[in-house]
């Protein structure tokens, strides 16, 4: 079998990892913190899910992949070597933190649900604390994974409100509406676009602005819809250039159903931005005042989102009322989702768990 030389390098890596995390070590005292992966992205450097969230605490708790008194742990960013590394973990006596965010459901994970769910389950079950990321992501860990051994608690991500703030001046052209994250649920893209047709017989001069990592191919409905020359695709972009493409748009469009706890719509009300959005998941704990949710069949069996002509009414409803909208997501993403409060909690959760 041919080995690439990336996977040869994380092989060497694992390899020359776990042979000092087996070497006989002495305990010092003190907070030091592993999160499972030899390497978290550099501030600033691109990032999503679980690793966002790990690079913004490391910069106050560095990673230390073999000398660790905290093993913290975040369920869309589990190591591929988890089962060794629990054992480990419990061997040494070494506290587990389980950041738990959401889980597969048949309605979009299908037959693969258990298999997806059985590493979040093995992990949660041995956690001696549990960080959830919001009371959706509590209860839909409850019932897909079994409720948590040790002790638990809700708190929301958070971002850096001096990185994410308002643009000076609100974009000139437009209204531009964004998509925000990665694509990689086909049907958030394709409601985008046709919510974008729809708000196009309104407002002839919206544009698209559609970001990150895209898994499937809209040529064809751009086409059929005419609407190919109002979409940008931006492509991936790092958390140090972020706030320049929150502050190029008028409101986000997040079509995510059941979304757990997305730090995307965090940092676009921390820019100012409006978030619409169907109204489920954590997300409607998130934007409260701050946009629109738009109602949607619920059901765990299968992802129906709401109607593109309704997304595109909600979008209208805001842009009529930007200001207000605008002043009340940088005003909310203040007052209840600053990185300092989130960085301190972790601290003195760490230092009671190592203490």
């Amino acid at each position: 079998m041919r080995i690439d030389g990336a996977r040869a390098g994380r092989y060497g890596r694992a390899a020359w990892r776990w042979a000092r995390l087996l070497a006989p070590t002495r305990t010092r005292a003190g907070v030091r913190v592993f999160y499972g992966h030899d390497r978290v992205p550099a501030a600033g450097d691109a990032a999503a899910g679980g690793s966002a969230k790990f690079q913004r605490l490391a910069e106050r708790f560095p990673n230390s992949p073999s000398d660790f008194s905290v093993l913290y742990l975040g369920s869309t960013w589990l190591p591929r070597d988890l089962e060794p590394l629990l054992r480990l973990a419990s061997r040494r006596r070494v506290p587990l933190v389980v950041n738990q965010d959401g889980v597969a459901y048949p309605g979009w994970a299908g037959e693969e649900t258990e298999t997806l769910n059985r590493p979040l389950r093995r992990a949660l079950l041995a956690a001696d604390h549990v960080l959830y990321q919001s009371r959706f992501s509590k209860e839909a860990s409850d019932l897909f994974l079994g409720e948590p051994v040790g002790a638990w608690e809700i708190l929301h991500n958070a971002v850096d409100m001096d990185h994410f703030s308002p643009a000076q001046h609100s974009p000139p052209d437009g209204p531009i509406v964004l998509l925000g994250g990665d694509q990689t649920q086909a049907y958030r893209l394709e409601l985008a676009v046709r919510t974008l047709a729809h708000l196009l017989r309104s407002e002839p001069g919206a544009r698209l602005l559609v970001s990150g990592r895209v898994v499937t191919d809209v040529t064809a409905l751009l086409e059929e819809l005419g609407v190919r020359d109002r979409v940008d695709f931006v492509g991936r972009y790092a958390q140090r250039d972020a706030p320049t493409l929150f502050r190029r748009s008028h409101v986000l469009l997040h079509t995510k159903v059941k979304d757990p706890c997305p730090s995307v719509v965090i940092e676009a009300m921390a820019c100012g931005l409006p978030v619409v959005y169907p109204a489920s998941g954590g997300t409607v704990e998130l934007v409260g005042e701050a946009g629109i949710g738009v109602p949607h069949p619920e059901s765990w069996d299968r992802d129906e989102p709401p109607a593109a002509d309704a997304l595109a009414d909600a979008v209208l409803s805001v842009l009529a009322d930007r200001g207000v909208y605008a002043a009340a997501a940088r005003a909310r993403a203040v007052g209840r989702f600053t990185l300092a409060p989130w960085v301190g909690r972790h601290a003195e959760l760490f230092g009671q768990l190592v203490g």
